[in-house]
Order: structure tokens, then sequence, then C-alpha cells
């Protein structure tokens, strides 16, 4: 089941397999029709340095549930989620091909921003906060069937994990505390790079647990 949701605080910022759930067509029609109010939305579009152009990845027979930040500008010129550099490490972190990967039937995409929010001096800037309250809960109460919930970066430890630790490293050494239906993991961004490299822990002991939960919530995809 989608993980509980607790009311935002963004820092820094203004075993046993479960058996498919099968939705009846007015659940099918429903998300649908928010999918695509969503992909028209404009709502932050005068605070954004291009065209809203809301990137995700949605399907109510989806097992795992990707929380990622907001869009870099390379996808949000594709539209496509994670068709990056960080995608190419995700991926491998969770030890899945690209077809598995983009397959809304068994992995949904909801990052915190759906749109490419720019660039400031160190970084993208923030996921713009108007998303979240406007359409995250509506979008993840048709996720029934998610079995795995990944938390990647600090805005999204924030809003889905906000009493788990004040910095990302804290956060992802809490990891055992959330198995088995959620695991937080620090953005797979190549500027992450330091960061790894100062927690060998992350590769030696989160990540074989991932790719084993990982595995088990497709088991019967």
């Amino acid at each position: 089941m989608p993980m509980k949701i607790r009311t935002p605080s963004l820092r820094k910022q203004t075993g046993a397999s479960i058996p498919t759930i099968r939705l009846n067509s007015s659940t099918k029609d429903s998300l649908e029709a928010l999918l695509r109010e969503v992909r028209a939305c404009k709502i932050c579009s005068a605070s954004l340095p291009m065209d809203p152009r809301p990137v995700l990845q949605c399907h109510g027979s989806a097992r795992i549930l990707i929380v990622g930040q907001a869009p870099g500008r390379k996808v949000h010129e594709s539209g496509i989620p994670f068709q990056d550099a960080s995608g190419e490490r995700l991926r491998s972190w969770l030890g899945v091909t690209s077809e598995i990967f983009y397959d809304e039937r068994r992995v949904a995409i909801l990052p915190m921003g759906f749109c490419f929010p720019g660039t400031g001096v160190s970084g993208d800037l923030p996921p713009r906060p108007e998303c979240a309250p406007a359409w995250r809960n509506k979008l993840l109460k048709h996720l029934k069937s998610v079995q795995l919930t990944l938390v990647i970066g600090q805005f999204a430890h924030d809003y889905h994990l906000p009493n788990a630790g004040s910095t990302v490293t804290e956060v992802v050494q809490s990891w055992r505390m959330h198995l088995p239906s959620v695991i937080p993991l620090p953005h797979p961004s190549p500027r992450n790079n330091r960061w790894l490299a100062r927690n060998p822990w992350f590769e030696a002991e989160l990540l074989p647990v991932l790719r084993k939960r990982v595995a088990l919530s497709l088991s019967d995809a």
C-alpha cells in the first residue's frame, strides 16, 4: 500500500506475495482523467524558466513507487523520467533494466515537483512548493498495489519521512527502521559521488537489501 502521508516540512525551501489488485473501469477512468489534469497543470508556470511540462509515470497496478525530487533539464526536454545520468545510476542500484523501469504497470515515478524548476548556483532549484499540495495525495490514492516506496533525496525525505533525521545521511542511515515497505535513498546524481565515497556502507549494506526488495516486489507483477 502507498505509505502514509504527513504534512510536508521541506527543509531549506519556500516475504509473502500480495495478490494483484485488478482495477475496475471507473477506477481506471478516474486515474486517467486525473493524469490529464496533471499534465495540463500550469499553477506555477509564472515561476518556471520554461513552459510547464509535468513529467511522471503512474498506473494503478504499479508495485514500486519512486519518489524523486523534480525533473532536470534533460528530462524536461525528453519528457521521460530519469532519462539521464541519475537514472542510469538509479537503475543500477535497483538492479532493473530500462524495460522494467519504464513499465508503468510495474513502476510508478512521482517526483515532489513534476516540472523542471530551473537552475540555481549549485544545481537545480528545489521542487516548486505548489505541486505536492495540488496533486500528490490525489495520485497516491490510486496506487493501491504498491509494495515498496523508494524515497530519493532531501525534499522527498522531508515530505515522506519528516521525522527520520535532519540530514540526508541521517535519513538514509535509518533505512532499516522503514523496512520492508519504504527505503530512503540519496539522490543518484553524479553530484553525490563524494557522498557515496564517504559512506561506503550504502553500497555494501543497503544496496543488496534494496535489490532483493525490488525483485520481490516485482516477482508477481
